[in-house]
């Protein structure tokens, strides 16, 4: 490619032709039979469900809008239905272990068919119970034992009063309990007066039997008790008899209804061992009940509760695939679930059934989709997630707990197997840098499924790109586009992609687009999307967010930033950069000065001293010292300093963009060669002096052109660009039809000898067989600069008096 010859319009924007598409209207095609463009990806997920063992998790890393979570979605969702139906999840009171509830896995369907049944059984007891020991046979019975106690009592009390009474002594009731007295010959207590009266030896002789007498009342009163107990443990076996009639039919039938569940019919038979054991807490005979449920709960009702089964994980019956879940809010409890509380009498209490199920739970034998950078910013989340992940079970324990911050008592819910496969969606930034700072990352998400932005621009992907409009419009009710507005959305792709030889599978930018360009055509009454209002839509999206680059343009214009686009000036180019507002860049020219003096061989980035550069462009700058020095002086010391800055720079600069204007500039101001201002040059240059391609270059190129429109157009004006950028450029249609009318134009360079010929019509000059660059040449005049400033430093390094060595070069 000739250097000074600007590109054809023809290589400034890679047209679609509605003619190669092969249809009137988008209604015409079938939607296309997968993702397209993502083969990569899709492999790696198909991977990834598939594969087995631990660690076999899927990142689905990409940018943002290529939808990656509706892609995975629709992939698990389709594995899904090739896998059994997750497994219901109950938790049941252990009845030995009251903090320590009891997890059961149930087939699909069948736990809320056990909660159900356990609640019947649960209003049933409540009246079987209290009816079975109103009956007058148990009452007959109880009070059978009642008076075998009484008569028991009564004959042991008996047979002491008369052998009392044997030995003139009286067994009497008090107040107080029982006591003895002496008699008198007539059977009437002596009085204390009277006793005192009485010989010594017969006071002696009845109080020792007084004292015998009251060691066998001590014995039956010991006795008692045991008497007492007997008693109700009689009494007990009576209620368990009552007890077991009533409720076994109750529970025989609940475990022939679930005698396929082994699990299930054993607790089935502790609760039936639990409701005789403590039948006394279903009777309504004023009782005192005593505390059976974690937390200090008492009272029937809350005796009942731990027959109660909590359900924290349900399937309908007729389910056909595992589980597929997305969680939005990745929180730790949100994941493994948590144990909430009540507040009762002041206190936090809790039990079995306020145990609630995480997303592990629900998604448990499926599959479970997260955001990889929304559970980062969760606490503990990830930590969480790990943990269940190499334990290969869901361990509900409270955060407290875990990190040892409190150590009150609180339920200790048995574990859950865990089987899950995991895909967490992200960017690719956020997937490096978890695989470099976390061990644990790598064995637990071995599987990265890669998602493009971008795909080629070829006949066969344009047709399946045609095909996924034609999906998106009819998923979303919206109007079909003719072939000419296809081929407008085909050409912003490839602009959204920055590159002529690709197309953008940004979702979330074509929808944005379909949505807006209906509505364009519905203002215009049309019952297809045209051509037309394809681009009515760009156009309005663009002036939406083009408030910024409208000043930026006014400033230039009044001279408030100044930018020259006509003239000639020494050590003075236009720059470009882009900036980058989100959903919206453009492009601005910025005015790039070098100046050069006798000096040391340093260049000062005025941008890097201010801390107003980044180490990008530190970088660029860095490489034009070396290329001076390699090219032009190998033979001598570069004894000049050079500075370079970018003019009314107030934010921060980075990137080597800039790098092959700054070496052209820091040329001329060697040289003493004037640059032509009308040109902007943009483009990266290494050590051989080589341009490389850069980003941004339709933005770049555009923003110079809208400046120089504003001061005129004349034919003069023109951007030089990478050679290696030219399959990137989809310019405006503005641009191409200025560059077609002779207006404007864009040169592209492989070297910055092509770039210098271009900004200065002076010959590079090229370097002959004896090592010397063209007379007359801008290569010859550097060259002549820097041997000059090397013979001042020189004279100046001389002592005073000593004539210098060697004969001026200028």
């Amino acid at each position: 490619m000739v250097a000074n010859t600007p590109l054809p319009a023809e290589k400034l924007y890679a047209r679609c032709d509605p003619a190669d598409l092969g249809f009137d209207t988008t209604a015409a095609l079938d939607p296309p039979d997968d993702t397209i463009g993502q083969d990569r990806a899709l492999a790696a997920l198909q991977y990834g469900v598939h594969a087995v063992g631990e660690g076999t998790n899927v990142f689905a890393l990409g940018p943002p809008g290529i939808h990656k979570h509706d892609i995975v979605k629709r992939i698990l969702e389709r594995e899904a239905v090739k896998r059994p139906v997750s497994s219901d999840w109950c938790y049941v009171y252990n009845f030995t272990q009251p903090h320590k509830p009891n997890a059961l896995e149930l087939p699909p369907g069948r736990a809320a068919r056990l909660r159900l049944d356990m609640e019947q059984l649960i209003e049933d007891l409540g009246s079987v119970i209290p009816a079975a020991f109103q009956t007058e046979d148990y009452q007959s019975r109880i009070e059978e034992l009642e008076r075998d106690f009484a008569g028991r009592r009564d004959n042991a009390l008996l047979k002491l009063s008369e052998e009392a009474k044997q030995n003139n002594i009286r067994f009497l009731h008090t107040h107080s309990g029982f006591a003895f007295a002496p008699m008198d010959t007539h059977g009437e207590v002596i009085e204390p007066d009277a006793f005192k009266r009485m010989l010594k030896e017969d006071q002696a002789r009845i109080q020792e039997r007084i004292e015998e007498l009251q060691r066998k009342l001590q014995k039956i009163i010991r006795q008692l008790p045991a008497w007492q107990k007997e008693t109700r443990e009689k009494a007990k076996e009576i209620d368990r008899e009552i007890a077991r009639n009533a409720v076994g039919h109750l529970i025989e039938g609940l475990k022939s209804s679930h005698g396929d569940l082994p699990e299930v019919v054993q607790y089935l038979g502790d609760v039936e061992k639990d409701v005789i054991e403590h039948v006394r807490e279903f009777r309504d005979d004023g009782e005192a009940t005593p505390t059976f449920m974690f937390g200090d709960h008492s009272g029937k009702a809350d005796a009942l509760r731990r027959y109660k089964v909590n359900v924290i994980v349900e399937h309908e019956p007729d389910s056909d695939c595992a589980a597929v879940v997305y969680q939005d809010s990745p929180s730790y409890t949100n994941l493994v679930g948590r144990i909430e509380y009540q507040s009762r009498m002041g206190a936090l209490i809790t039990e079995f059934t306020l145990i609630k199920a995480g997303d592990l739970h629900r998604a448990n034998g499926g599959y479970l989709i997260l955001d990889a950078d929304r559970i980062l910013r969760q606490p503990f989340a990830w930590e969480g997630l790990k943990r269940a992940l190499r334990a290969r079970e869901i361990h509900i324990e409270p955060m407290e707990r875990v990190y040892g911050l409190m150590s009150t008592v609180s339920l200790e819910p048995e574990p859950i197997p865990l089987d899950v496969k995991v895909v967490l969606v992200g960017d690719r930034r956020l997937y490096y840098l978890m695989n470099h700072y976390d061990p644990d990352f790598a064995d637990l998400f071995s599987v990265a499924a890669d998602f493009n932005d971008v795909m080629q621009r070829e006949p066969e992907s344009v047709s399946e790109f045609a095909r996924l409009i034609a999906r998106t419009v009819r998923d979303q009710g919206l109007r079909p586009l003719d072939a000419e507005a296809v081929a407008r959305m085909i050409e912003h792709s490839s602009r959204l992609a920055g590159d002529s030889r690709k197309l953008s599978i940004n979702m979330r930018a074509m929808f944005d687009l379909l949505r807006e360009s209906d509505y364009q055509a519905g203002m215009a009454g049309s019952e297809v999307i045209q051509r037309k209002n394809v681009q009515q839509a760009i156009d309005a999206r663009v002036n939406r967010h083009d408030r910024l680059r409208e000043a930026t343009c006014e400033a230039i214009e009044r001279g408030l930033i100044k930018i020259d686009t006509s003239g000639e000036k020494v050590g003075q180019i236009n720059g470009l950069a882009v900036l980058d507002l989100g959903d919206y860049s453009f492009g601005q020219p910025s005015r790039i000065t070098v100046t050069t003096r006798l000096g040391d061989g340093s260049f000062l980035d005025i941008q890097r001293e201010s801390e107003m550069g980044g180490n990008l462009h530190s970088k660029g700058v860095l490489i034009l010292t070396q290329y001076l020095s390699s090219r032009y002086a190998r033979d001598y010391p570069l004894s000049l300093s050079a500075s370079i800055a970018f003019e009314q720079s107030y934010g921060m600069v980075d990137g080597d963009s800039a790098s092959l204007a700054e070496l052209c500039a820091l040329l001329s101001s060697i040289s003493e060669i004037p640059i032509r201002q009308a040109f902007a040059v943009t483009g990266s240059v290494n050590q051989r002096g080589e341009a490389q391609a850069i980003g941004g270059v339709n933005q770049k190129i555009e923003g110079f052109f809208d400046i120089c429109v504003l001061d005129g157009l004349d034919g003069n004006h023109g951007v030089i660009i990478p050679a290696s950028n030219v399959p990137h450029l989809m310019l405006r249609h503005d641009v191409v039809a200025a560059v077609e009318a002779g207006r404007f134009s864009i040169h592209a360079v492989d070297t910055v000898d092509q770039a210098i010929e271009l900004l200065t019509g002076v010959p590079a000059g090229a370097m002959d067989g004896e090592g010397a660059f063209e007379k007359d040449s801008v290569n010859h005049r550097v060259e002549q600069g820097l041997v000059w400033f090397a013979l001042r430093r020189r004279e100046w390094s001389q002592p005073a008096g000593q004539e210098p060595e060697g004969e001026s070069g200028g």
